[in-house]
């Protein structure tokens, strides 16, 4: 596989800005000094280096779930399905997580900014006019950098023909009914992660002396260290191929994994999820009718999940200053973190107080199927909007029903068994020529068609990750910059 060097040069030089800053920001105070850190008046004395304190900006529609514990798990054996889960003591650090699950206005926007970033490629190429305005290829000094998207360039409102062409490139026409469609094979997110985990990991040091601190043990100065990474490119016909690769150890882009994902939903899944049921409606207009803009986004992979995560780091990352550095990357919430989240700040059973699922006035607290076979007892059929049932305690709605939620971890019926008793995860990139069963990722929280027992907020359940269901959505998370820093109020959405 032949990789454009300079392009991963650039793309990489993004990735690692923020230690740059850093590095350099030490730099220039070592050189200079600086308030408390400058050796003037202080007799000789050790007293600190001062510098400016970071308050980080509340998250829009994200709520701050501080650092805590939580007595993971199910203590008793389930009455209704005889199932026991593992339990453990775990604490976890501090983290913005989303209010309610993604819905589908937000996700749209995820879609329409692909849609629009393949149109603005297509309007730059000269086989659809060349107007190399809607790309940047130098900086305001003229000096070449990697060409990107110039998103401050409109587009056309009255395209020419040449324009016109690029437009129509990304529909398709029904061959029965004639309509015009979004073609949805075209929505292919590319996007990059670099992965400091395994960066900073002492077996992958350059330098074979640091691999180990024990000095009775000889350094092998040629030994050889293997890394495995995500790679993904499209092959002359336009294929997505995906793989991971085993290679030499050879320098810091190593460690930076590429994926190629299609995002737009599957809504077919409200037909493939129900055999013998008549669900069209949901699969025409479920995701396109603005009717359901404030209904969670189903249909969505893991992988399509993760993806979406990374595109709102980078959404986000443009939009702020040098402060960025700071910000951590959005993504999926880690198991141990969605129970702890979801508990609130009693560790309940349910995301409420009560151990009962509805009020003494027979009003449910969740989405759920309440009844054999009887969907509507709850007030609703399928999803209902994000945010109509009361928040827990944390501010967080709809952790229980409405759609479970993808996490980050892989499932393992040792669950926390198998965990850190400090931020826990389990995490395991499969590659594509894995056994199916190492595909598995943890859900949790349940959904509308699920019993009772399964909005529990200790329930595990799973699914594999290109499994799209429609009973199935996520929500993101965002570790604090500064966990040790005082509360702050989150910036709330406005409901309508």
């Amino acid at each position: 596989m032949k990789l454009n060097k300079k392009k991963l040069k650039g793309m990489t030089a993004r990735v690692l800005m923020p230690l740059c800053i850093v590095a350099a920001s030490l730099s220039l105070n070592s050189c200079f000094g600086s308030g408390a850190a400058s050796s003037s008046g202080r007799g000789g004395e050790v007293v600190g280096v001062s510098g400016r304190a970071f308050n980080e900006p509340s998250p829009y529609g994200m709520v701050r779930v501080n650092r805590g514990w939580l007595h993971m798990g199910i203590d008793k054996q389930d009455s209704l399905w005889g199932k026991q889960t593992p339990v453990k003591d775990i604490s976890v650090d501090g983290f913005w997580m989303d209010e309610t699950e993604i819905t589908n206005s937000q996700y749209k926007q995820f879609v329409n900014w692909v849609r629009d970033s393949i149109l603005r490629t297509r309007l730059a190429d000269p086989s659809y006019g060349g107007d190399e305005t809607y790309m940047i290829t130098e900086d305001k000094n003229g000096d070449p950098v990697t060409p990107h998207l110039n998103w401050k360039k409109q587009l056309p409102r009255k395209p020419n023909e040449d324009e016109q062409r690029a437009i129509e490139s990304l529909y398709t026409t029904n061959p029965v009914t004639g309509e015009k469609m979004l073609d949805y094979r075209q929505l292919n997110y590319r996007y990059e992660v670099y992965d400091y985990t395994a960066a900073a990991q002492r077996r992958n040091r350059l330098n074979p002396e640091e691999r180990n601190l024990n000095t009775d043990i000889v350094v092998n100065p040629n030994e050889v260290v293997m890394i495995s990474k995500d790679t993904a490119y499209f092959d002359d016909e336009g294929r997505i191929i995906r793989q991971t690769i085993n290679r030499e150890l050879s320098g810091p882009w190593d460690f930076l994994n590429t994926y190629i994902i299609n995002i737009y939903p599957d809504t077919t899944c409200w037909v493939n999820d129900f055999q013998n049921s008549d669900n069209e409606v949901y699969l025409r207009n479920y995701f396109s009718n603005p009717a359901y803009a404030a209904y969670p986004v189903v249909g969505v992979t893991w992988e399509q999940a993760n993806a979406f995560c990374a595109w709102r780091t980078d959404y986000l990352l443009k939009g702020l200053g040098a402060e960025a550095r700071y910000v951590q990357r959005y993504r999926l919430p880690t198991e141990a973190e969605w129970e702890y989240a979801a508990r609130g700040k009693n560790q309940n059973e349910f995301p409420w107080e009560d151990e009962s699922v509805k009020s003494g006035e027979g009003c449910f607290f969740a989405n759920f199927k309440p009844d054999r076979g009887n969907y509507t007892k709850d007030g609703n059929l399928i999803t209902s909007k994000t945010g109509i049932y009361a928040a827990n305690s944390n501010g967080l709605f709809d952790m229980a029903g409405n759609v479970a939620e993808w996490t980050s971890t892989i499932y393992t019926e040792a669950g926390v068994d198998a965990m850190n008793d400090l931020n826990p995860q389990l995490d395991y990139k499969a590659a594509k020529e894995d056994p199916y069963r190492l595909k598995k990722k943890s859900v949790r929280g349940g959904s509308w068609k699920d019993p009772e027992s399964y909005i529990r907020s200790a329930w595990r359940t799973w699914e594999y990750q290109n499994q799209p269901r429609s009973y199935i959505g996520f929500r993101c998370v965002r570790s604090l910059a500064n966990s040790t820093s005082a509360k702050q109020k989150p910036q709330k959405s406005k409901r309508k």
